[in-house]
């Protein structure tokens, strides 16, 4: 099964193939792909590790129950993009209320299929406390231009792709964009992040 899902790199085939029937082969391969991207969405929204795991796995339950009505009008990266943009507002709505009225939530999902793995131990927790720095920095930046330098730097979109998912025009993203270096720049030297 691994080596089928593995061939499946074209959103068409994936989409085909899982209305089609073969619906495990085709999540295991849609997941794959859009696992880290999904994820790190959700992490520049939630800015909690866990619960972007979690909001990552309903994002995935809910693309997948409605994959069938997919358009194409936009790419899936586009239509993934909103999901996780809305799971996200609508799970930190949520928490809010539950902090008010002091509710816990002991749900426990497993998300083994969605972590990111690293090589060694010690490469792992580099890694975690460059992301949480460079995460802490980010919030110091506008929403519009953390969100075009994520979707810009991170997850390698043209301008044009980000254009459709944010509803902003190419220049006033590349502004943005351009702010949001200068500032993360400006940051990172007083800072002196490593």
């Amino acid at each position: 099964m691994d080596s089928i899902a593995l061939a499946l790199e074209n959103d068409n085939q994936i989409i085909s193939e899982y209305v089609s029937g073969n619906r495990d082969i085709a999540a295991t391969a849609f997941v794959r792909k859009y696992q880290k991207f999904v994820y790190s969405v959700a992490l520049r929204y939630i800015k909690d590790e866990d619960d972007a795991y979690d909001v990552s796995q309903d994002v995935f339950i809910k693309a997948l129950n409605n994959i069938h009505k997919f358009r194409q009008q936009s790419s899936i990266k586009t239509w993934l993009y909103r999901i996780t943009a809305n799971t996200s507002k609508t799970h930190l709505r949520k928490k809010k209320i539950k902090s008010f009225f002091k509710f816990s939530d002991n749900e426990d999902f497993d998300l083994e299929n969605l972590q990111i793995s690293y090589e060694t131990p010690s490469q792992k927790v580099e890694e975690q406390e460059f992301e949480n720095n460079f995460l802490k920095i980010l919030d110091k930046l506008p929403d519009k231009q953390r969100e075009t330098f994520a979707l810009r730097y991170f997850d390698n979109l043209s301008y044009e792709e980000i254009s459709k998912m944010l509803g902003t025009s190419v220049g006033g993203l590349k502004a943005n964009y351009y702010q949001a270096v200068k500032k993360l720049t400006n940051i990172l030297k007083k800072e002196d992040i490593q």
